[in-house]
């Protein structure tokens, strides 16, 4: 495998975990192969003293008044006051809970940084490059990359980390959207990146 491009330091990447919560990943098909690939993508960025940041979608009582009858996404959940903050549903995959000094955000939104002060804590902590792994490809991960680029970050996007209900769109996106913004890796490459930077 090609040597980590210029700039890559693994003290300055950010895995970023999002959506991967009891509510959403129970809706894919098999969801047992990602999770256990992603857990892997955590130690590895841990071991090599990157940091891990968590994205949820989650409503407090407050958060359900600021959602209007024309979010095509969320109105429906906000008028049956679905997805709140202390229902299991919203809670990360036991297989991935966070750890101590890990970041957690909780959003009310799509994107991981819309609603959250996620760019604000990756800046503080020197962050410049984000690696995304989420559900569903199509939602969380595809207006994370589009937010990401914009902010100027380095954006890569785990090709066995995200997953969608729709794999054509998620196919599509992968290989015909993401590389404009992005660059699309695997774990293995990932690896290599850390192990040679």
């Amino acid at each position: 495998m090609p040597a980590p491009p210029n700039g890559f330091e693994p003290k300055r990447t950010a895995l970023l975990v999002m959506d991967f919560q009891n509510g959403i990943v129970g809706r894919l098909r098999d969801p047992d192969p990602l999770v256990a690939r992603v857990r892997d993508v955590i130690a590895d960025v841990r071991a090599h003293e990157g940091i891990i940041g968590y994205v949820r979608v989650a409503f407090t009582d407050d958060d359900y008044a600021t959602v209007p009858a024309t979010n095509v996404t969320f109105a429906a959940a906000a008028e049956q006051r679905s997805m709140g903050d202390d229902d299991p549903s919203t809670r990360v995959v036991d297989a991935l809970t966070p750890e101590q000094g890990d970041i957690v955000v909780r959003k009310v939104r799509v994107g991981a940084m819309s609603t959250t002060d996620l760019d604000q804590r990756l800046r503080a902590r020197g962050v410049n490059t984000v690696v995304l792994a989420g559900v569903s490809t199509s939602g969380v991960v595809l207006s994370t990359v589009l937010d990401a680029a914009d902010r100027d970050y380095r954006v890569y996007v785990l090709s066995d980390g995200v997953a969608d209900v729709d794999e054509d769109v998620h196919d599509v996106l992968l290989n015909k959207i993401f590389g404009r913004r992005a660059t699309v890796i695997d774990s293995a490459q990932l690896h290599n990146m850390l192990d040679k930077s």
